[in-house]
């Protein structure tokens, strides 16, 4: 009994250090890449602290979003621009999002997409979900995982160079979201190790050029799912 408290302990221990250094990482990345997107969207686009937060900003975004008589690029804009104000806002504002962030996924599940636009989307997803447990699970409710999972599997036809590291940019996104959802949320880790090809993929992703990126975060995604103990 004592080896076996002694273990749990232990275990315990390597799981709480790893999930703070996870924290501390994706704190590092937002601080350094993800803030940047946002910071000149916000100051050229929102006026006032009084109105950001405001419930009328996401419904005429919304609107933007649903509209598909609208050019996909300026839909994207407006998802994008939901998940700043869903960071930036709080709690309350993150329930303001969630109203619009079923039509992100549905838009994610159009493989035809530009890189550009599925990017602002997944940055939309990672606003949403950053430091927020009600927004990942309500991400996971929505179908995100298998979503997200997917863009993995998208092979390009191109063989023009620029294309292909366009796509991968999109999937480098996509392992950066999952991270998000997964931070200290165990629901999401377990559906992800019942995957069964995405160890696979993050073994792919894993060891492609990561440079201009705080952490290879299909590596980070691999060790947090417990691929790494199979």
């Amino acid at each position: 009994m004592s080896k076996a408290h002694t273990y749990y302990v232990q275990f315990s221990t390597q799981i709480y250090q790893y999930f703070v250094g996870l924290y501390q990482r994706l704190q590092k990345f937002w601080n350094v890449t993800v803030r940047r997107f946002f910071i000149k969207k916000k100051e050229e686009d929102i006026p006032s602290v009084e109105s950001i937060f405001h419930k009328e900003k996401f419904v005429v975004l919304g609107r933007v979003l649903k509209n598909q008589s609208l050019a996909i690029e300026k839909r994207a804009q407006a998802a994008y621009r939901i998940g700043l104000l869903a960071f930036t806002g709080g709690p309350t504002a993150g329930k303001y999002a969630t109203e619009h962030i079923k039509e992100v996924a549905s838009l994610l599940q159009n493989h035809q997409l530009a890189p550009k636009v599925k990017i602002l989307l997944l940055q939309s997803i990672a606003c949403w979900c950053y430091l927020n447990p009600t927004s990942q699970r309500k991400a996971k409710n929505f179908k995100f995982i298998p979503i997200l999972v997917k863009i993995f599997e998208y092979r390009v036809d191109s063989v023009i160079k620029t294309e292909i590291n366009k796509h991968l940019l999109v999937k480098f996104w996509a392992c950066y979201v999952l991270s998000v959802m997964t931070c200290n949320n165990v629901s999401c880790m377990k559906e992800l190790r019942d995957l069964s090809n995405l160890k696979y993929h993050l073994q792919i992703l894993a060891a492609e050029n990561w440079s201009g990126w705080p952490e290879n975060f299909a590596e980070v995604l691999y060790f947090l799912i417990g691929f790494h103990r199979n």
